[in-house]
């Protein structure tokens, strides 16, 4: 398994490739914040079921992928926003609307993962993660 200083880009980057290679699932080594960054992935519809396994010193995050009927993924774009090396916090009236309201932007706030939807409505702004559509 390789050592990887940015948790969150390695999460998007296993889901972008299984989903370019036409995987069924994907298997990621487990962390509370991948937990919840996948969780908020399948209430809005971008995966069809996440399951944990408790395996190892960290466990594992099970992704079933989702396609539509042609057969192509559910999620056109994961884009990382904040990056350890340069990060990127929004204040509430500066949180992005992606792609009009049709994607959803993911923040860690003081009130835990929220979407930017769930982020203006509890008026809180906070780091932004990624970019999901």
């Amino acid at each position: 398994m390789a050592n990887t200083n940015d948790p969150i880009s390695d999460f998007l980057t296993r889901i972008r490739n299984a989903q370019i290679a036409h995987h069924a699932s994907v298997s990621i080594p487990g962390s509370k914040l991948k937990r919840s960054l996948a969780e908020i992935l399948e209430r809005y519809g971008y995966v069809a079921a996440t399951s944990w396994r408790d395996e190892g010193p960290q466990g594992f995050l099970d992704i079933e992928l989702k396609y539509d009927d042609e057969d192509k993924p559910m999620i056109t774009s994961l884009k990382r926003a904040s990056r350890p090396s340069r990060r990127r916090y929004v204040k509430v009236d500066e949180i992005p609307k992606v792609l009009n309201g049709l994607g959803i932007a993911i923040l860690s706030t003081s009130k835990g993962l929220l979407t930017d939807k769930e982020a203006r409505a509890a008026n809180v702004g906070g780091e932004l993660l990624c970019e999901v559509y």
